[in-house]
């Protein structure tokens, strides 16, 4: 459209621009072909100076490209997994780009390309004298100068950060800018192309610069570069496009907006405001301009009048192939996705910025290599799909999944069942929440972990040097419970209750740990301090959700006696190091789900940073594991987990009150962690079924053919060492005596000790009927926990009196008096001498010992 109401100023300055570019013509022709020549001469000296003091050299940076991430496929070698972009473009190389597509762009843009020195002068001066008089606003720029405006648009695009609030506008400014060729700004901005231009020539090949164009020309809305822009439009490559197509994408370039061709209801407007270049008028403006094209290549021998008449003959038909990017297109791997997303916009391994990260995501071009690996991924989807519906009864029921590496924390699988999608629904189907990680990793707040949380009671009961064959009582009591810093609180374990409804026994960490026994927990802890056991977790890499003020938290920062069973919101993916940690000999590894960084020029960068460090010790560690293998092995209540495929495991169970449960599992290769349960609200889910499986026992099933999947892969796992002796000694304490008590002051006497106590059946003894004769083991040193059993008196028994010594008839008396009623000399008080002279040497029974007063005492002389 010509300018209007143009300044007299506008119009000097356009003539002194034109009267410039006249006088420095004739040099520039010379500059195309000898520029030692054109900067040596002293004709248009001034014009020369104007020409020579526009920058001359120009970097074509790489341009925008997707970023890409990948997984490790079934063969060990990469698979994309994601996209992400603000331009679609895929770069390809001369060789990848039909022959057929350079005689479109070539015939209709810039016919003698091969010919001259980056600049059509002849073209150039013409337009501009147009532009002087207002008639036009054409470029007349070369295949060299359009790519030199695409670099100039592209540099100034990427000083536009992502997140910017005039970000449209800006970046609608760049276009403009490099683009205006109207009055003394157009005249500048093409003398200053033109400068460029002829400096590319110089520094680059003419297919260099061909190709370099078709990567960076705009075909229309975020498609950019040939091979896109076929991929999209036609569904087709830049190396197989048939003629009508390349003349449609080499017809598009002119105007990218005006002539795209995926609109169905129009791309432009006309005069009187009606949509045309639609799927209705055939793309009625970019067949003129493909029908151009075809007539250009046609003119220009690069084909045949057959191939000519044949494509002005085909209809405009896209069939378009709308590039999906994002975490939506990675699928059952979208949640690892959206994990691996967050770390790229939020570490400073991809910028110092927001702004920056974005960018680094959406056009720096990285192939982002991560460590999901689809040979473990893919089984578990499979087991958490086939068991848990995306929506099962629209009270929040869901599940996740997460397998780690112990050595490294590389993350190799993290599954859920709900189908990713970002946009808001009301459809508890879909979520954007990576259930399996925290809110900083997808914006899942965690879940109450129940008795899997009891790990880190069993760290600290360690730590401070106690056995785990110490026995202690684990009946449900009342207890006083060691907050912090001498403060302590009452708990009634049987307000918790255990499973079964099991009253609790005197028992070992050992044996409560394979029963998760929550009274027997709630006894070891009443021993040590719960903000010692909070740090515990925290030092093992776990965070909790703090509800109240809707942030991450410390595990330290709240302190209260049933965090021992789990109360605390975490993210499965931090269960999962915490047992990661202890299959490690006590080394924990941040998570770690970036492998490899690879810049557009196949540079290694730099990926974000995460270590490894001895947070318990190794001894402690191997104690931990030896006591949590019980859980896994026949009759532990993780057996049901357990793949029994040879590989030495160790896990915990977990569930809190009827809404939440967990399976973690562990190798030395691999730990596992699921949760089943609600993931809002706490709807009962306890007895529920689906597809005959009880709810709160999906976990096993789940957490079984992951750790599985896993096992067959990295190729089951090591032995765990063997335990710290002095962490699994016998400990010895004192026996009492409880003889002549009672049985209810010997039993009371005995579980105050901290010891078991059997009742077994009345013995003959001499004390009153009732009254405790005899006990086993006696009083002395014995283990911890130990079960005595006491014997009581039936009342008709009588102690054998001590007569050695005695005369015969003195010992009978006194055995008579004590009771017995059958009383026999032996033989050896008959033979010889008189039984007065006699003496007694010993009784059968002996003495000392409790019997029936029926028994028959046989008295031997000497």
């Amino acid at each position: 459209m010509p300018q209007k109401n143009r300044t007299a100023k506008g119009v000097l300055g356009g003539l002194l621009g034109l009267i410039g570019l006249s006088a420095v013509a004739g040099i520039l022709v010379t500059a195309t072909v000898t520029p030692a020549l054109a900067v040596a001469g002293a004709a248009g000296s001034q014009a020369l100076d104007l020409f020579e003091n526009l920058p001359s050299y120009l970097k074509p940076d790489a341009p925008m490209e997707p970023s890409k991430f990948y997984a490790i496929g079934y063969d060990g070698q990469p698979v994309q997994m994601a996209t992400f972009f603000d331009q679609n473009r895929t770069q390809v190389e001369f060789d990848q780009i039909s022959p057929i597509m350079y005689d479109a762009i070539l015939s209709s843009e810039d016919k003698g390309y091969y010919e001259h020195g980056g600049v059509n002068l002849g073209a150039t001066a013409k337009a501009l004298i147009d532009n002087v008089r207002g008639t036009s606003s054409r470029g007349a720029s070369t295949i060299s100068q359009q790519y030199v405006k695409n670099v100039l648009v592209q540099q100034c695009e990427q000083k536009v950060l992502p997140g910017d609030k005039n970000y449209v506008d800006k970046t609608a400014q760049c276009w403009l800018d490099a683009t205006n060729a109207r009055g003394t700004d157009g005249i500048e901005r093409k003398l200053q192309e033109m400068r460029y231009a002829i400096q590319i020539e110089k520094d680059y090949s003419k297919n260099e610069i061909l190709l370099g164009y078709l990567n960076i020309a705009s075909f229309g809305g975020t498609v950019y570069g040939i091979e896109a822009a076929a991929n999209y439009y036609f569904s087709a490559s830049a190396s197989n496009l048939t003629i009508a197509q390349a003349a449609t994408l080499a017809g598009i370039v002119q105007n990218p907006n005006r002539y795209r061709i995926d609109k169905e209801g129009g791309s432009a407007t006309d005069d009187a405001g009606n949509a045309v270049n639609s799927k209705e008028d055939g793309y009625s403006l970019t067949k003129v301009r493909r029908d151009y094209v075809i007539n250009r290549m046609y003119a220009d021998g690069k084909i045949t009048e057959a191939q000519h008449a044949a494509a002005l003959e085909e209809p405009i038909v896209p069939a378009l192939n709308t590039p999906a990017q994002g975490c939506a297109a990675a699928q059952n791997n979208a949640y690892f996705c959206k994990y691996v997303e967050s770390v790229v916009r939020n570490d400073p391994a991809f910028g110092e910025s927001a702004e920056e990260r974005v960018k680094a995501l959406q056009r720096d071009g990285l192939d982002i290599y991560t460590s999901l690996d689809l040979r473990i991924q893919d089984p578990a989807v499979a087991a958490l799909k086939d068991r848990v519906p995306a929506n099962y009864d629209n009270q929040y029921f869901g599940g996740a999944g997460v397998t780690i590496e112990p050595a490294t924390g590389r993350i190799l699988a993290i599954t859920q069942n709900t189908t990713f999608k970002e946009t808001p629904t009301d459809d508890q189907a879909f979520s954007s929440l990576v259930y399996a990680a925290d809110y900083a990793h997808g914006g899942s707040a965690g879940f109450p972990v129940g008795s899997t949380y009891k790990l880190f009671t069993l760290i600290d009961w360690l730590e401070t040097g106690r056995s785990v064959n110490e026995s202690i009582n684990g009946r449900h009591q009342t207890l006083q419970m060691n907050v912090c810093d001498g403060q302590t609180q009452p708990v009634d374990t049987s307000e918790v209750n255990n499973f079964n409804n099991n009253p609790g026994y005197y028992g070992t960490p050992m044996r409560f740990t394979k029963d998760s026994l929550n009274s027997g927990y709630f006894a070891m802890a009443s021993k040590l301090e719960i903000c010692d056991i909070n740090a515990v977790a925290d030092r093992m890499g776990v965070t909790t959700w703090d509800p109240d003020n809707q942030k991450v938290a410390k595990t330290t920062d709240t302190n209260l006696p049933y965090n021992v069973l789990g109360d605390k919101y975490i993210a499965p993916l931090d269960m999962a190091g915490a047992y990661a940690t202890v299959a490690n000999k006590g080394v924990y590894c941040e998570p770690k789900a970036i492998d490899r960084v690879v810049n557009q020029k196949g540079e290694e960068q730099p990926i974000p940073e995460t270590s490894c460090s001895q947070v318990i010790s190794p001894e402690v560690a191997a104690t931990a594991a030896y006591a949590l293998q019980g859980v896994m092995d026949s009759g532990g209540t993780g057996q049901n987990a357990n793949p029994f495929d040879g590989t030495p495991l160790i896990g915990k169970t977990g569930s809190h009150q009827t809404y939440a449960t967990m399976m973690i599992e562990a190798s030395t290769k691999a730990a596992s962690a699921v949760y089943i349960g609600r993931t809002e609200g706490d709807a009962n889910i306890w007895n529920e079924w689906y597809n005959d499986n009880q709810l709160q026992n999906i976990r096993y099933a789940v957490a079984r053919d992951m750790q599985a999947a896993a096992n067959a892969v990295l190729g089951g796992g090591d032995e765990f060492p063997p335990p710290d002796n002095n962490l699994t000694r016998r400990v010895l304490v004192a026996l009492p005596s409880v003889v002549g008590q009672s049985v209810a002051d010997a039993t009371a006497t005995l579980e105050g000790a901290g010891f078991s106590v059997n009742v077994g059946a009345p013995v003959d003894s001499d004390a009153a009927e009732g009254i405790v004769a005899a006990q086993d083991p006696g009083a002395g040193q014995t283990s911890s926990g130990a079960t005595v059993t006491i014997s009581p008196s039936n009342g008709q028994g009588a102690t054998v009196p001590d007569v050695a010594g005695q005369g015969l008839a003195d010992a009978v008396e006194a055995l008579k008096a004590a009771g017995f009623t059958s009383v026999t000399p032996h033989a050896s008080c008959s033979a010889g001498d008189d039984d007065d002279k006699k003496t007694v040497t010993s009784t059968t029974p002996a003495a000392g010992t409790a019997t029936k007063k029926s028994t028959a005492v046989t008295v031997k002389c000497s």
